[in-house]
């Protein structure tokens, strides 16, 4: 079993990117990360980004990020059991405080950093 954390990503005004949850599944010694617009909850669908790979420092972190890019705050964290992996496509089972899901993340068609992040409660 690895760990996940689900941040609350407060963006100061202005910033870029908006307020939004940063999904991060821990895997070998870093943590995979996609930025969604809301939390991953059971039977949803969303885009998601993916974003640069970031330490595991944040599976346990609350507070300001570095340079002035906001504030996070855990919204869920826990552990998963990965299914299936390969590029451009994870199958995870996220066993969290808040979330029991299945989240299955495929990458949109020639595109590097455009996902899809659907959550559902099926096995």
């Amino acid at each position: 079993m690895f760990r996940f954390v689900v941040l609350h990503h407060l963006t100061p005004p202005g910033s870029p990117r908006g307020p939004h949850w940063d999904l991060m599944l821990e895997r070998d010694g870093v943590l995979e990360t996609w930025a969604l617009d809301a939390p991953p909850l059971s039977e949803t669908s969303q885009d998601a980004q993916k974003l640069d790979d970031h330490r595991v420092h944040y599976l346990d972190y609350e507070g300001p990020v570095s340079g002035d890019r906001g504030v996070v705050q855990r919204w869920d964290w826990g552990t998963y059991l990965l299914h299936d992996s390969h590029p451009g496509f994870r199958d995870v089972r996220l066993v969290g405080q808040r979330l029991t899901t299945r989240l299955v993340l495929r990458r949109g068609p020639n595109e590097t950093d455009r996902w899809s992040a659907h959550a559902t409660d099926t096995e």
